[in-house]
């Protein structure tokens, strides 16, 4: 065992990154840069050391959010997060499930990286404003003003909507037995009348849509048709991604994606589908996610 803090508090660290990046290989980046600032500094004049980790994660990854921009402006289709399989236990916190939600981190786009920064650390991880003032080389008061518009900027676009989480399974559980089933009607249940869908196969993936979709009957059709187009065995199965009920996608037994959603009234309106292969690498064994 080590007492090392940077150690004790590595799950802390990726959380607050990943939430600030959308990515697990940039946050899994930001820690790297991170623990070589740690391991030079003068240990003796750290008098909290979980607060100047987060300090010096949050300036790395603030440097990441901005040369990230500039490769979002060349990616091929719809940029989404990359998905992280989490145990179930992660929903028990509800507000940390919902701030890593595929549908929250991605509202969080929409922000700027300063804005990010101050909500994530904020409103998820309650960071005092001081030190988040330090940590973005800002003002108290400026701090506290991005924090009011951030919050707001994010209620406007995504307000909050809760569902528990056996409505939110048995309603995947419903989308599963429709697509194995090839069951246009039930998958057209299942799905709100103006449900959107967006994926991400970053250009790799044949098939995958570049614009959203709009629509059950059209979104329904395009799953189903696509599907029966590859030529090869498909199957959804359940698993729990960034905190919440999803699906992981395999073709001839091989990992194709991940699906992830958000539902409301007992449907689902919004479909998130992530095939980019360089984003699939953290599927398989699940992430600690903690704050």
């Amino acid at each position: 065992m080590t007492d090392d803090p940077f150690v004790t508090h590595r799950g802390l660290l990726f959380t607050v990154a990943y939430e600030m990046l959308g990515s697990a290989a940039d946050a899994e980046d930001v820690l790297q840069e991170s623990w070589l600032r740690w391991d030079q500094a003068d240990r003796s004049e750290v008098r909290d050391p979980r607060a100047y980790l987060v300090r010096v994660v949050t300036r790395q990854a603030l440097n990441h959010l901005r040369a990230m921009a500039r490769r979002r402006e060349t990616y091929v289709g719809e940029w989404l997060p990359e998905p992280l399989l989490t145990s179930p236990d992660v929903a028990d916190d509800v507000e940390l499930a919902d701030s890593v939600s595929i549908a929250m981190l991605t509202v969080l786009e929409t922000l700027g990286p300063t804005e990010r920064a101050v909500f994530v650390l904020r409103e998820v991880f309650d960071v005092p404003y001081d030190e988040i003032a330090a940590a973005v080389d800002k003002s108290q008061a400026a701090v506290r003003q991005i924090a009011h518009r951030a919050k707001e900027h994010i209620a406007a676009r995504r307000p909050r909507v809760t569902v528990d989480r056996a409505e939110q399974e048995a309603v995947v559980a419903r989308f599963i037995t429709a697509v194995n089933s090839g069951d246009l009607q039930g998958l057209m249940d299942v799905l709100a009348p103006d449900v959107v869908s967006v994926a991400d196969g970053g250009g790799f993936v044949r098939g995958a849509a570049r614009r959203p979709i709009l629509g059950a009957d059209k979104i329904a059709r395009y799953l189903l048709g696509g599907l029966a187009k590859l030529g090869v065995p498909f199957e959804a199965r359940p698993t729990w991604v960034n905190g919440h009920p999803a699906i992981r996608g395999e073709v001839d037994g091989e990992l194709a994606g991940a699906v992830c959603f958000e539902i409301e009234g007992g449907r689902i309106t919004r479909i998130f589908s992530i095939a980019n292969p360089n984003k699939l690498g953290r599927l398989d064994e699940a992430t600690e996610l903690v704050r």
